[in-house]
Order: C-alpha cells, then structure tokens, then sequence
C-alpha cells in the first residue's frame, strides 16, 4: 500500500469527489423512491432527492466556472431533436 503522507488532494479533486458523491446519491433514491410504500418515507427520499439534485447542480457549476469542468452548449438542433426524442418514448410507455 502507498505512502498516505505524499497524498495531498487539492480542490479540484474535492470538487470531483464532491460531484462523484452526489451523482451516486441521485442514482440510488433514483432506486429507493419508486420502491418505498410508506407515502412518509418516500416523502423524506423525494426531499433529498431534490437537495442532492441541487447541491450536483452547484457543485457542477462552479467548477465549470473554475474552468474544471469544460462543457459547450448543444446546438439547438440537437435540442430539439433529443426533446422529440424523449416525448415520443414518453408517450409510447405512457
């Protein structure tokens, strides 16, 4: 096993592991909500939820704002046709 004392995590990689973290917290009350019967608990997961979605958003942009997270916005053609995508699965499953 590595020496632990030459390990030095600078912000960049909290900011990473921060981001990693709440991804992996959206994907399992992702899970959990659906499966939870009690309208009280599932109430408590939805909650969270929504704090986890918003803290991976914050997270999300202030790296980007670092220059940490490099994104370019789709062009809008692709918007459109993602948009048309998911509408017509929606309404093929709904």
């Amino acid at each position: 096993m590595g020496n632990c004392n030459t390990c030095v995590l600078n912000d960049q990689d909290r900011m990473e592991d921060l981001l990693a973290q709440e991804k992996y917290l959206i994907g399992a009350y992702s899970t959990f909500i659906p499966e939870a019967t009690c309208p009280e608990l599932r109430t408590v997961l939805k909650d969270n939820f929504q704090d986890c979605v918003q803290n991976q958003y914050s997270i999300f942009e202030k790296m980007t704002q670092l220059g940490w997270y490099p994104t370019q916005n789709a062009p809008m053609q692709e918007v459109d046709a993602a948009r048309q995508k998911f509408q017509q699965l929606k309404q093929r499953l709904g």
